[in-house]
């Protein structure tokens, strides 16, 4: 399944500082899944290539990037200022890049110039600092042990099968532990990995009750896989931004 860019951006980054690839690796493995980069400082700024914007972040003493994942009510991984809060939160992503003297943020979004073109736009936000309050790895993957089980039973309760065959396949074989295979960038710890597919799992199953509405055949039913939905989401932005921070953690296995 596919990532934020966001995520993307910080896997493949974190990997660059750590020596395990080089500067064009990570614009190569934005640009195939996500099409050309470019940053600006806003609306009416001068557009920059990504490549470049990141070497000269390096030259400013670029130590670690860092994932947010916020959602309005729940600001996962923010720092601020106020106007950078409001850009995440409405992009439902950034990146918090952590400098030797101030820190920066990135926020994406569709770069859409004309139909053949297909790309993300970065706009960069001043931060006084790059660390916000996220979950640790071993709380997330603790956290997840749990909800994985608790929301796939709490949508095959509602009689899934009767109303979406395909769906209770795909939420049974969820709950026998099977998900495609996902790899982050190099140099992430194979914890790192084991929370992000959990993560992947329970993005299939949030995708999977979100498409199709027919089976809540009550008030109470509705109300209850909404509920169920909403602690999945809950739990896969807080796995992605576990895993792909966790090369930031001191003690990350």
């Amino acid at each position: 399944m596919s990532c934020p860019a966001s995520a993307d951006l910080v896997g493949w980054g974190n990997a660059w500082l750590l020596g395990h690839c080089g500067l064009d690796e990570v614009v190569d493995a934005l640009e195939r899944t996500h099409g050309a980069q470019v940053v600006t400082a806003g609306a009416t700024a001068a557009e920059t290539p990504l490549r470049q914007v990141l070497g000269d972040l390096r030259g400013r003493g670029l130590a670690a990037f860092r994932l947010a994942l916020p959602a309005p009510g729940d600001p996962l991984g923010l720092a601020g200022p106020a106007d950078f809060n409001a850009s995440a939160i409405e992009a439902g992503e950034a990146v918090l890049v952590e400098l030797r003297d101030d820190a920066t943020g990135l926020v994406p979004t569709a770069d859409a110039r004309g139909s053949s073109y297909t790309g993300l736009r970065w706009t960069r936000h001043r931060l006084t600092r790059a660390t916000g309050a996220t979950p640790t790895l071993a709380e997330a993957e603790q956290h997840l042990a749990l909800t994985l089980r608790d929301a796939a039973d709490a949508l095959l309760d509602l009689d899934v099968a009767t109303w979406n065959p395909g769906a209770a396949a795909t939420l049974a074989g969820i709950r026998r532990g099977g998900s495609d295979r996902l790899t982050l960038a190099p140099g992430y710890p194979p914890r790192a990995l084991r929370v992000a597919a959990q993560a992947a799992r329970l993005a299939a199953i949030s995708a999977v009750g979100l498409a199709d509405d027919g089976g809540a055949v009550s008030t109470w039913e509705a109300d209850a896989r909404r509920s169920a939905l909403r602690d999945l989401e809950r739990a896969v932005r807080r796995a992605r931004v576990a895993a792909y921070n966790s090369v930031t953690e001191h003690g990350a296995e």
